[in-house]
């Protein structure tokens, strides 16, 4: 899966309407809310949407008639492989209608040129862990991690020794951390955060 890198547009002339497409990353379903409030244009006879987080999704076809708006949309991001995903389509009517197929062709167009113009990125999904270690191992540990491009997002010391707290890809979790009780011979204890 992927998502956006940063917002994009894109805009097309269907029969003198004119649809101008926003699509931005999101984190959550208030994110894509303020997303599509802010990017909505009071001035425009339509403003459909949709966004998808996860097994989450949302689509307005706002006054088109029903599924040959919002449901484009959608299919366009989920035709692009992408999450965590906003996307609004202004349209500003040009006199002309259009008909079903050629709303839906419109809206889903519009939403699928922007959206493949956009730099994407890909999501890992990732675990975090607590690593409890000794003193003497900590150096070695730490190195080892980094290397392996694990995130250190917490470093805290007890009377024992240090507790990392780390953010590991999903995928590469278990081999992670055996490695760090294989350095630490047995002694590190590790544990996966819930």
């Amino acid at each position: 899966m992927f998502t956006l890198k940063r917002i994009e547009t894109a805009n097309q002339d269907v029969k003198k309407s004119r649809f101008l497409a926003f699509a931005a990353p999101i984190a959550d379903e208030q994110a894509a809310k303020d997303f599509l409030a802010s990017h909505s244009d009071p001035t425009a006879n339509h403003n459909c949407w949709a966004w998808r987080i996860g097994q989450a999704y949302r689509f307005s076809d706002d006054g088109e008639p029903s599924g040959t708006a919002g449901k484009p949309i959608l299919a366009a991001i989920d035709g692009q492989e992408l999450d965590r995903v906003a996307v609004v389509v202004p349209r500003w009517f040009g006199g002309i209608l259009l008909g079903s197929g050629g709303l839906v062709r419109a809206y889903g167009g519009t939403a699928a040129l922007c959206l493949r113009a956009a730099e994407k990125i890909e999501m890992i999904e990732t675990v975090r862990a607590t690593v409890a270690l000794d003193f003497s191992d900590m150096a070695l540990i730490k190195a080892r991690l980094l290397a392996r491009d694990v995130a250190i997002i917490n470093e805290s010391f007890t009377d024992k020794g240090p507790v990392l707290t780390v953010e590991v890809r999903k995928d590469e979790a278990e081999a992670i951390l055996a490695m760090v009780v294989d350095l630490s011979r047995g002694k590190a204890v590790v544990s996966l955060d819930d």
